[in-house]
């Protein structure tokens, strides 16, 4: 296990770099269906759960994330298998637990919007509440070192998440984040700062924003979050070019069609290397401690993540080193007349 625990890294005013984006990667491959967006695969290939947790440690990972979004039970019920509900959470526990150790990172249990919160609904609440206290109880079960609460809409069903994880978490750590939809506050009409403040001075470890908004667009939110809070603030956007037409990656227009791009024609807004590597900067500046990618996330971009906030992880190793290209580069062979003309009739000029 990781020598220094979440709050410790906190309070040491580390930097924690969070891999995220299993749903998405997952779906990309074909194990996982666009739409319920149920992680079955933890279930039907448990093996490639592990690979990936390993594949985003190498990258630059801090944080095993167990990869139980939307595998709650009103999710579970949707698709019909609500009776594999903790077979599913307890292995994928079990996957990121052993990852962790391993390789000497954290492990997360992850909570999330249950779509079934009402606000002054009692009996929405009291549902709610029954589906955090179980995905609680097996994280402490299977040994999470913290618990995440993400993508929450309104601070009403966050604030409830943060409550359950300090009830029911045997003293667990929770780091609480909101998504922003197409408006800049909460969906009770809070500002975010206003929001994150709140759930900050109600225990949470780390509060801001995941999900939801890429780079461009979530940063300012990130920037009201940090003058408003005290403590670490998290950002982990999707990498996507949101922008202030189209805010969110649900907005976003397929150029080609100027249809609705989310989820299946994401690709064509997908953020270069570039862009990930102005995020991290911008979010390093900011104060951000916790910091990471999304829904859409992969390997390279999360090891620019990690390597902006001055890290060097295994996979830097194969980092792009564009001066050893054979046309590109700065070498003998690019220098030659005959690859010179060959540069020119690659790139047009």
């Amino acid at each position: 296990m990781t020598s220094k625990s979440l709050l410790q890294r906190l309070q040491d005013k580390e930097d924690i770099v969070v891999a995220e984006g299993y749903l998405f990667e997952f779906e990309r491959r074909g194990l996982l269906k666009a739409g319920a967006f149920v992680p079955e695969v933890v279930i039907e290939r448990p093996d490639l759960v592990k690979n990936l947790h390993e594949e985003f440690v190498n990258a630059g990972s801090d944080v095993c994330l167990a990869f139980t979004y939307y595998g709650h039970r009103e999710k579970l019920r949707v698709i019909g298998r609500e009776g594999d509900l903790e077979k599913l959470n307890r292995d994928a526990l079990k996957i990121a637990r052993q990852v962790a150790d391993d390789t000497g990172t954290l492990m997360a249990g992850d909570l999330c919007n249950t779509t079934v919160y009402r606000k002054d609904n009692k009996e929405a609440i009291e549902t709610t509440e029954a589906m955090f206290k179980e995905q609680i109880e097996w994280a402490v079960e299977e040994g999470a070192d913290y618990v995440v609460g993400e993508s929450f809409s309104e601070l009403g069903e966050a604030m409830l998440a943060l409550e359950c994880i300090n009830k029911y978490g045997n003293g667990l750590p929770a780091v609480i984040s909101f998504i922003s939809h197409a408006v800049d506050n909460t969906s009770d009409g809070l500002a975010f700062g206003v929001a994150c403040r709140r759930l900050e001075e109600a225990g949470a470890a780390a509060v801001g924003l995941n999900c939801g908004r890429g780079p461009k667009t979530m940063l300012p939110l990130i920037r009201e979050i940090r003058q408003a809070c005290k403590g670490p603030v998290m950002a982990l956007p999707v990498p996507y070019r949101t922008c202030t037409e189209q805010p969110t990656f649900q907005s976003l227009k397929d150029p080609a069609t100027g249809k609705r791009a989310f989820p299946v024609d994401l690709p064509a807004h997908a953020c270069g290397r570039s862009e990930i590597a102005d995020f991290a900067r911008e979010a390093k500046s900011l104060g951000v401690q916790y910091v990471g990618l999304c829904c859409g996330n992969a390997s390279h971009y999360i090891r620019v993540v990690a390597e902006e906030y001055g890290r060097r992880p295994p996979a830097s190793r194969y980092s792009p080193d564009m001066s050893q290209h054979f046309i590109f580069g700065k070498n003998k062979s690019s220098e030659d007349p005959y690859q010179q003309a060959l540069k020119m009739k690659v790139t047009g000029s």
